[in-house]
């Protein structure tokens, strides 16, 4: 039987056996629907509260603070949306950056067609916002200012803190996307200062399809789902009650295990960089080597196209992300990588490897040992050299 390596944690995580055995009972026994006033509907709703208190208490919040969503996408859809609306009479000017998730980007999209105004500013190499260009993109207009906490392909961890203060001093609303950075740093959004939050239980463990968005016990955001009165009547749907059972779980976990993940996780990580960048020529690590998420290595092997090196590492039962999110079709480079200011001759040969709880040493070396195969395979077929550039490949 083929080995297989599961390097691609920031995509999703496997659910912890932990976190499966207390979401079990609430699809076969304690399956009440949380609005109905007989018992097992009240012990369906208690169930949800322990869960938004476990949630709140992995990020420093309040319980009444956390709304759970289907998702870290209707998290951030739900924000940016309806917070530029409900505040469009004060000004139609948003703020975002250029390596944002997709689901952030395309709400900004959406809200342009509507007639808001929204800049997207840059980053410098590492990915790293700009704080002065930041501010002063500011104007009397400005509305809400959404920054994602650590970015999902190189994962870069941004200086949320000062961004919030900026936010506050202009009296300008701030949300970020702390979907990568849950499970893998320390949050309190209190201390952070952060008007919202979108998080997500399946990065930390959890099942897919329920996320959660914290709002400012202050902040009056509109309602995102209109019919019951679920959510305290902001987002209406009966519950995902196992989801959210395992959101709560798979949180508990993440705070009680936090010290210990980072550390492990981290030392993985180098050990990983080290032996690539040692033993494979022609290879480089994109975006800061400290102020990153953990369990990301996303690197560079010149003068293969990325894809290709995915699906061998796949054959040798290694899963692992394209640094490139492109399709073979069209060959349109990593929005995240270009903000870099890195050129799209070298973006198509990155690929993103992220580790996990369950990765092993062995696993890496593993890993490495098909990298270094691979990429001389490629290389030795590929029409692409340090000789002939990558013009003969037909990307530049």
């Amino acid at each position: 039987m083929k080995r297989q390596v599961y390097l691609d944690y920031s995509a999703t995580t496997p659910v912890k056996e932990e976190v499966l055995e207390k979401m079990i009972p609430y699809f076969t026994q304690s399956f009440g629907n949380p609005s109905s006033l007989y018992t097992i509907g009240q012990n369906s709703k208690q169930a949800i509260a322990e869960a938004r208190e476990q949630v709140a208490a992995l990020i420093g919040a309040d319980s009444k603070e956390i709304y759970f969503t289907s998702s870290g996408t209707e998290a951030d859809n739900w924000a940016v949306i309806e917070a530029a609306e409900a505040r469009k009479n004060k000004g139609n000017h948003i703020i975002t950056s250029k390596i944002e998730h997709h689901a952030l980007l395309h709400s900004a999209e959406y809200l342009e067609k509507r007639g808001f105004d929204v800049t997207y500013i840059g980053v410098d190499d590492k990915g790293f916002i700009d704080l002065d260009e930041l501010e002063a993109a500011i104007t009397d207009k400005t509305i809400l200012i959404s920054i994602m906490y650590a970015n999902n392909e190189v994962g870069t961890i941004e200086p949320v803190s000062e961004i919030a203060a900026i936010a506050k001093k202009h009296g300008v609303l701030f949300h970020t996307d702390a979907v990568q950075a849950l499970g893998n740093v320390p949050i309190d959004v209190h201390a952070i200062g952060a008007d919202m939050m979108s998080v997500s239980a399946h990065k930390i463990y959890g099942p897919k399809g329920v996320g959660a968005l914290y709002i400012r016990k202050s902040l009056a955001l509109p309602s995102h789902i209109h019919g019951g009165g679920q959510e305290n009547k902001k987002r209406a749907g009966t519950e995902n009650l196992a989801g959210i059972v395992g959101f709560g779980a798979a949180a508990e976990l993440a705070a009680t295990n936090l010290d210990g993940h980072i550390e492990k996780v981290t030392a993985l990580r180098n050990y990983f960089i080290d032996r690539v960048c040692k033993e494979i020529p022609d290879v480089y690590v994109n975006g800061d080597i400290l102020r990153r998420l953990p369990g990301n290595a996303n690197i560079t092997f010149e003068y293969i196209e990325g894809e290709a090196l995915l699906l061998l590492m796949d054959l040798d039962g290694v899963a692992v992300s394209t640094g490139s999110a492109c399709s073979s079709a069209s060959l349109t480079p990593s929005h995240v990588l270009t903000a870099l200011g890195i050129p799209a001759e070298i973006i198509h040969g990155s690929l993103r490897f992220t580790i996990g709880d369950f990765t092993t040493k062995d696993d890496l070396d593993y890993t490495v040992e098909h990298l270094i195969k691979n990429v001389e395979k490629l290389r030795r077929i590929s029409s692409v050299s340090k000789e002939k550039g990558w013009q003969a490949y037909g990307v530049v």
